[in-house]
């Protein structure tokens, strides 16, 4: 006979002894808990019995500790054990990662009192919430079930994530400008957007700061967007795209660098970055010049495999160009002399090229005739060096096979003309490879007058930024060799002329400021 029966037992309808049957019930199910639960809790030595079924522990199995199960019969309260991140913006959007226990469909996330967005119960041991906008400060995060409301350990912290400044405000639309962003509580920043479109090369400096490269845009003002961890963070109008300047002096060839010339894509920011056109025309002359941009680069001795340095490119010096400068994408040919001086001092004129290829015999006071008046000047030795290393370090700048330029002398005939290849004459301008920013004949073919007055001693004594050579001399820097030998066209060499000599080697090309 079983329990129920036991209970039922000698009662006929209408005489039932509810009380009497509850106490018997309650024995019963008293029992089998105490059973169920405590099989394998006897200890072989049989010292002591346990029960789990003993729930209020006073030695018995009742109606009591029945009662206390039977109180919490359903689903067990939730737990929360972490809340991740901490921390997010005021503005709402924070993606939080719950962990704990007895989470289940239907439940609910609050911060601060306030329901969060888009919870997804992952398991009962995970969810995710978005947190909607607060107050800078604390805020409690609850978890509701059906079972009741569980509080976190640890509150939420809402903070004010901002964007002081953005620097530069505005760059060219090809993009390629590169950006610092600061601000506060933007670590755990993920993406960076112009006008909806990712930046490139994003850096986490630290929770202030943030690196990019803009994207390329639309002419006008672009909102930037910050998301990360914290949500996401709108700063309207935040960044300004711009056209390619155009130098009043100069018609525009091409706004922006050809991949296809200028092959390393920093250079290509750079330019992009300095905001103005990169290949233009000088009206008065119609000399062709492309933009060198701003940069810092290690001025002085670079050895090839075969020729050591001279004293005179020592000590090697950082030197920083300040501010971007174009200069005559080729030398400067006789045909541009003649328009402009009536005349034509070359030695190798009157040959059926012989207006493509560079004016020579050209004292530095003779070039100072041709470039007064038209803005024009020569560039200084140290504009000269950083122009034609773009970005390299080596005796010879880049050229096919080479992107970082190279030091052997058995490559020099790929960039220059010289007493190898060139049959000891000047030759057209452009025929060799260009370097990095797209300059022909930076080697080779002919010297070239700079700006400077030359000392051997000056490395040791010159200034860090823009450096303009010596303030008097008897001398002039000539670089960049010529056809008359191979031991002299590395980008290091100095050679020095006075101001007043002229040879069939000896020419020029020319510098503008924007």
């Amino acid at each position: 006979m079983n329990l129920a029966q036991q209970a039922f037992r000698t009662q006929s309808p209408g005489q039932l002894d509810l009380p009497r049957i509850g106490r018997r019930l309650a024995r019963g199910v008293a029992l089998a808990l105490c059973l169920g639960l405590s099989l394998g809790v006897v200890t072989a030595t049989a010292q002591a019995q346990a029960c789990s079924g003993d729930v209020n522990r006073d030695g018995r199995v009742d109606g009591v500790d029945l009662a206390a199960v039977l109180g919490q019969w359903g689903s067990c309260p939730a737990e929360v054990s972490s809340v991740t991140p901490g921390h997010g913006s005021v503005l709402g959007g924070t993606v939080l990662d719950i962990e704990g226990s007895g989470f289940s469909t239907g439940s609910t996330v609050r911060v601060g009192g306030a329901l969060c967005t888009a919870v997804q119960v992952l398991s009962s041991t995970q969810m995710r919430a978005t947190t909607p906008p607060g107050t800078a400060g604390l805020a409690p995060v609850e978890v509701t079930t059906p079972a009741g409301t569980a509080l976190a350990p640890t509150a939420f912290t809402y903070v004010i994530q901002a964007v002081t400044s953005v620097t530069p405000t505005s760059g060219g639309f090809i993009g390629g400008t590169s950006i610092t962003i600061a601000g506060q509580f933007l670590g755990g920043t993920t993406s960076v957007t112009i006008g909806g479109v990712p930046v490139t090369n994003l850096v986490v400096v630290d929770s202030g700061t943030l690196t990019a490269v803009t994207p390329a845009g639309s002419v006008g003002v672009a909102d930037l967007v910050v998301s990360g961890a914290k949500g996401s963070l709108n700063v309207p109008g935040g960044f300004t795209y711009v056209a390619a300047s155009t130098p009043p002096w100069a018609t525009v060839i091409e706004a922006a660098p050809d991949p296809t010339v200028v092959t390393n894509a920093s250079l290509r920011n750079a330019i992009a970055a300095s905001g103005w056109a990169w290949r233009v025309r000088d009206n008065s002359t119609q000399i062709e010049m492309l933009l060198i941009p701003a940069g810092t680069f290690n001025m002085g001795c670079s050895a090839s495999t075969t020729y050591a340095c001279a004293a005179d490119e020592n000590p090697v010096h950082p030197v920083t160009i300040s501010t971007p400068f174009y200069i005559g994408r080729y030398e400067v040919t006789q045909a541009q002399w003649i328009a402009r001086m009536g005349s034509n001092p070359s030695y190798f004129q009157g040959l059926p090229n012989s207006g493509s290829r560079p004016v020579e015999q050209v004292p530095w006071i003779f070039v100072q005739s041709f470039v007064f008046g038209t803005g024009l000047r020569l560039p200084t030795e140290a504009e000269w060096e950083y122009a034609y290393r773009a970005g390299t370090s080596t005796a010879f700048h880049s050229m096919p096979g080479f992107p970082s330029g190279t030091n052997s002398d058995s490559q020099l005939g790929v960039i220059a003309w010289f007493n190898g290849n060139s049959g000891n004459q000047s030759q057209v301008v452009g025929l060799k490879a260009a370097n990095g920013f797209g300059l022909h004949d930076m080697s080779g073919n002919v010297w070239e007058w700079v700006n400077d007055w030359y000392s051997a001693t000056y490395y040791a004594s010159s200034p860090s930024t823009d450096p303009q050579g010596p303030t008097t001399g008897s001398l002039r820097a000539v670089r960049g060799g010529a056809y008359t030998h191979s031991t002299n066209s590395r980008a290091s060499f100095r050679l020095s002329r006075a101001s007043g000599y002229s040879d069939s080697s000896i020419g020029f090309r020319v510098a503008r400021n924007p």
